[in-house]
């Protein structure tokens, strides 16, 4: 039930021209521009793929018309501050392409391998004000980790590495804590305590979970997942039967009888490909992992489709508010109103019978059993 994180070569031209809803569906062979976009953008530190598209593009499927490949950018999924994002029209038809701006090597900092260096042409001028923007041989003073995010890190990377839903029988084979060394009950930071179940050379730090809610398809009442209830984290101490580990950290209350799982390695934001389901799919929104009053941008929410339904990462649905019925003022009789359109979202972690995704944009508020289906 691990996620496995889409990246490839042509990311960065691929995630621009795919990141962006509009308010109604254009047609599959029209492509989508913003009337008011700009000639260049120049990135900056804070900017994310999410709104460098928003500069240049209304519809988010037509990267392959809108792209150009520069082949003398060695990594062209990965864009910095500086570099500078180009339109224009070739032949009657718009493209986009990325100069990289040339920078220094601060003193003791390391630069990129070749891989993420590149060579441009010697200067292009900005028709807005007639600055001359220097390209040449890429040097990045930044660490690769610099590079510009797909979305804001701080909206997924909690879900990334907690347990978030666990099959039927999964929790029913992982260790689980005993006792505390003082007796206590309930276990707090730097509590010690004893856990039965771990294997000898099994991993050094865990996470304690919980079994919580089932979540059953809205519709048929199928089970789908139970809820990981995310406890805090343990490192263990000693090995044998019991082991004796520690609390490093606290969520919620833990006591006897709560699992441990193998903590994650440490992970950074993935490079999401943005794209379509394979086939015509509709599921439903069954939870809301991070709304506070309603569900809007930037919240993370749970959806009734999984990998048996081909869902992968980096899938894009859009959200139909389910309007319900209206009565006719002329004939009394309750019609049904059409869904309308809400929002996008896109798939991040998936597993066999539900995904999660995060919502991008939002015309309207999400609710609670919306529809998600292929864009």
């Amino acid at each position: 039930m691990s996620p496995k994180h889409l990246s490839g070569p042509g990311f960065f031209l691929l995630i621009i021209a795919s990141f962006l809803t509009t308010a109604s569906l254009a047609r599959a062979d029209e492509v989508q521009l913003k009337p008011d976009h700009p000639e260049r953008y120049t990135v900056v530190k804070g900017d994310t793929l999410w709104d460098i598209s928003t500069r240049f593009l209304k519809s988010p499927w037509h990267w392959p018309k809108i792209w150009k490949i520069n082949d003398q950018i060695k990594n062209p999924h990965l864009i910095y501050p500086g570099d500078v994002i180009v339109f224009r029209m070739v032949d009657g038809k718009p493209e986009l392409s990325v100069l990289r701006k040339e920078t220094v090597t601060a003193p003791g900092l390391p630069s990129l391998p070749e891989s993420a260096k590149a060579r441009e042409p010697a200067a292009a001028t900005t028709p807005a004000d007639e600055r001359t923007v220097k390209l040449g041989p890429q040097v990045h003073s930044e660490a690769l980790d610099a590079a510009i995010p797909t979305i804001p890190p701080n909206a997924i990377l909690p879900f990334l590495t907690r347990p978030l839903v666990v099959g039927e029988d999964e929790l029913e084979q992982a260790g689980y804590i005993t006792t505390g060394l003082d007796d206590r009950i309930a276990l707090g930071n730097g509590s010690q305590f004893y856990a039965r179940r771990l294997k000898d050379e099994g991993p050094e730090y865990y996470q304690i979970v919980r079994l919580g809610n089932p979540i059953r398809h809205p519709e048929t009442g199928e089970l789908l997942a139970y809820e990981a209830v995310y406890l805090g984290n343990a490192r263990r101490l000693e090995t044998g039967d019991p082991s004796k580990l520690v609390v490093t950290e606290v969520k919620q209350e833990i006591i006897p009888t709560d699992r441990l799982v193998e903590a994650p390695k440490k992970i950074s934001l993935p490079y999401y490909y943005p794209h379509a389901p394979k086939t015509q799919v509709e599921g439903r929104i069954v939870s809301a992992l991070n709304a506070v009053a309603e569900i809007g941008p930037l919240t993370v929410v749970g959806i009734t489709l999984g990998t048996r339904e081909g869902i992968e990462e980096g899938n894009v649905l859009r959200v139909m508010r389910h309007a319900g019925k209206h009565k006719d003022p002329v004939t009394r009789e309750r019609y049904k109103l059409p869904d309308e359109e809400s929002a996008l979202v896109m798939v991040f972690r998936t597993y066999e019978k539900m995904s999660y995704a995060l919502v991008m944009t939002a015309t309207q508020p999400v609710h609670m059993l919306d529809a998600v289906i292929t864009p």
